[in-house]
């Protein structure tokens, strides 16, 4: 007899820092998330793959770094003058259209931001979807039915949930579902005018003790208008971060309890992650990788929320520990998703992970080399307790994060770790050269952390990438 094959819901948020749970942030109220963590397993040093959210999404949805899917920058879409409604990744199979060929039936609801979002991407037979990729919470820009745009007058959280708890009700296939649930929370902006008072008085009398006020970081000198407002008074801008963070959980109940209506809970796998991290003040940054220049890949802009809920049912097929501490790359989210659905991927030697499952069973740290991740002209290795990063054109940087967490020493070119540094330095370009195309290589390309205006096969120029000026449009 074949076994059934689980439901997938993916919820996945934007620009949620490793430190912002409410298991390490006691003031944040996440009461769903935080039973979910109770239920089921918690990453606790999980990297993507850019510190930035477009790259970050096309590599959870190929499976590559993006020196192999070209997506280098995020993606600014037409509302640059010089910008097209391009196509990105079309020279690889997604995630969505290889569980779709397996008889799986795929919905987005929220952001897409991995290209031209109008029609629906190859694979899904539901499709709700952001015109870009961040802006107001309130009249966000999407597109309707027929591929027009319009502007969604709720609550963009709420509307996202709504979609989605529409597509579980009305569910009436006896094939398996995929359910991406993209969320533009907790991405800024946080004012009042953006988010529900209901959710902004939960934090009214709070001063977030949990968060550090540390000086500005010199590098956040060049960024240093995006968030200056945070900067002078970062108060009312965490109270804008939480409030939006607790309308994704409330967003995690309403997809519980339209789960559990249909009877869907226990067969349905339920993961929830962030497409890259963020500061608010951590580190002296306010922002993510392009929240300085140089683009930078401190812990809390690597690394992100990850939980996998196995309902109790699946718990023999799938086993995962209560808690992973091993340094774990988003690189593997596309081949292990094609073992939870019971997928064989279609080849592709660029794929830069493996699955976290073998034989069912959770199989450690799936590449004891290290975790990778790249942005622009920049890399990193985090390799047990050493991090180095290298770039085409700026400073190297290495850290001893067993001795230094907070990444304040840097000790690149230091005698004393002269070794470690080589060592490193040759596993950094020998398993990019691995992982890279000529034609999508970030290495030499003019990434600014403004955003990209044009995939990598129509111009690999400065005019691929925005240049000079300032990110004005909600996607910094």
């Amino acid at each position: 007899m074949t076994e059934q094959r689980p439901n997938i819901v993916f919820v996945l948020t934007d620009d949620q820092g490793p430190w912002a749970v409410p298991w390490k942030m006691p003031e944040l109220q996440m009461p769903n998330l935080s039973q979910m963590a109770q239920r089921g397993t918690v990453f606790n040093n999980f990297y993507c793959t850019s510190p930035v959210c477009s790259p970050a999404r096309a590599s959870l949805l190929t499976g590559r770094m993006p020196s192999a899917h070209g997506v280098n920058d995020w993606l600014v879409g037409t509302r640059h003058p010089q910008a097209r409604p391009d196509i990105y990744l079309d020279d690889v199979t997604l995630l969505p259209a290889v569980l779709a060929g397996a008889g799986y039936r795929c919905a987005l609801t929220g952001k897409w931001h991995v290209g031209e979002s109008r029609e629906p991407a190859p694979g899904f037979v539901s499709w709700y979807a952001h015109q870009y990729g961040g802006g107001p919470y309130y009249d966000a820009p999407i597109w309707d039915e027929e591929g027009n745009p319009t502007t969604e007058p709720e609550y963009f959280t709420n509307a996202v949930a709504a979609r989605a708890v529409d597509f579980i009700r009305d569910y009436d296939s006896e094939d398996p579902f995929f359910l991406f649930v993209a969320t533009t929370a907790p991405h800024d902006p946080w004012d009042a005018s953006n988010h529900p008072d209901e959710l902004l008085d939960l934090y009214a009398d709070c001063d977030f003790p949990s968060v550090p006020r540390e000086e500005p970081h010199p590098w956040v000198e060049p960024r240093a208008e995006h968030f200056a407002h945070a900067f002078a008074d970062p108060e009312p801008s965490l109270r804008g971060y939480c409030a939006s963070l607790t309308g994704v959980d409330r967003l995690m109940g309403q997809i519980q309890q339209a789960l559990s209506q249909r009877d869907f809970t226990e067969n349905t796998v339920v993961i929830y992650m962030a497409d890259n991290g963020f500061s608010c003040g951590h580190h002296g940054i306010w922002g993510k990788g392009n929240g300085t220049w140089p683009l930078n890949f401190f812990e809390n802009s690597v690394r992100v929320p990850m939980v996998i809920d196995i309902p109790a049912s699946l718990r023999e097929r799938f086993e995962f520990p209560a808690q992973v501490d091993d340094h774990v790359s988003a690189a593997s989210f596309f081949p292990t998703i094609c073992d939870l659905a019971g997928v064989q991927p279609p080849v592709d030697p660029l794929r830069a992970g493996v699955s976290l499952l073998q034989d069912g069973k959770y199989r450690g740290c799936a590449d004891p080399v290290g975790v990778f991740d790249e942005y622009g002209g920049g890399r990193m290795v985090r390799s047990g307790q050493w991090k180095l990063v290298e770039r085409f054109d700026g400073p190297t940087e290495l850290y001893d994060l067993d001795a230094d967490p907070e990444e304040k020493r840097n000790l690149a070119g230091q005698a004393a770790y002269e070794d470690v540094q080589q060592r490193l330095s040759q596993v950094l370009r020998s398993w990019f050269g691995a992982h890279e195309t000529a034609q999508h290589s970030g290495w030499e390309l003019p990434v600014s952390g403004l955003g990209q205006i044009h995939p990598n096969w129509r111009s690999r120029g400065d005019e691929a990438f925005v240049q000079g000026g300032s990110c004005n449009d909600g996607n910094h």
